[in-house]
């Protein structure tokens, strides 16, 4: 409960910073190099897959809050069995390369049914970033309706930067910020922002309206833990640059 005490105040303050390993990632060496990262960076929780024996691993190494993604309930279940604080449906990004999309109606559905077996945990859900815009803030409004706790955008995948340095960076988190933009005014629930940020852009997602941000692929392209560490620390500077901006 004391872990998702610190979350929930860092949501609030608007510097929530979530490291993700991946929904398909069950490599746990890498796993472990990417949690370690988060814990010594100064990361607010991790997202790993949703494996029991990789959640007890986890939990061994590291006191920040544990998420887990899957996208069949059954497996939130299980994982919440195996002692994760938090449950995410989504990180839809490794599924699109195959070919697979979720469209509205299936992530509303996999919602009500992951609410109704697991009536008081908290529920975090991806909004996909291949619906439009406006059906995007459509779907967030129902899943609050339907249980959702937290709500995450995404959009990394969609964008296609045209410009290098920090112009690439900041077009690269286009969609995802416009995402966290619309919906975050259109739900009473905090928005996580995800998908396609760096340490440029992190402080974009806050003054769009996200408690928070999510990273990924910045963390585990890197094959050094120390490299690791460094990326995290410079997002949690980002975001705190952000908060005395707004303190001034």
């Amino acid at each position: 409960m004391t872990r998702l005490v610190t979350l929930n105040a860092a949501l609030e303050q608007g510097r929530a910073l979530k490291v993700i390993s991946g929904l398909n990632n069950f490599d746990r060496d890498r796993v472990a190099a990417v949690v370690n990262a988060a814990d010594q960076g100064g990361a607010t929780f991790v997202d790993i897959a949703a494996d029991p024996d990789l959640i007890r691993m986890v939990k061994r190494i590291t006191s920040l809050p544990v998420c887990v993604s899957a996208v069949e309930p059954a497996k939130l279940v299980a994982a919440m069995q195996a002692g994760a604080d938090l449950v995410e449906i989504g990180n839809f990004d490794s599924f699109y390369a195959q070919g697979i999309r979720f469209e509205a109606a299936e992530v509303l559905e996999i919602t009500r049914e992951t609410r109704r077996l697991l009536p008081s945990v908290t529920l975090s859900v991806t909004v996909p970033h291949i619906l439009e815009l406006d059906q995007q803030v459509q779907l967030a409004e129902a899943l609050v309706k339907a249980g959702a706790d937290l709500i995450q955008t995404e959009g990394g995948t969609s964008s296609a930067p045209v410009h290098a340095g920090t112009l690439g960076l900041i077009e690269k988190a286009a969609p995802t910020l416009a995402a966290a933009y619309e919906i975050s005014r259109g739900v009473s629930v905090p928005v996580l922002c995800a998908s396609g940020l760096s340490s440029v852009t992190v402080p974009l997602a806050i003054a769009a309206g996200a408690s928070g941000v999510g990273i990924g692929s910045a963390i585990n392209k890197l094959s050094s833990e120390v490299e690791m560490i460094a990326v995290v620390r410079s997002l949690v500077e980002a975001l705190a640059v952000n908060q005395v901006r707004d303190r001034v």
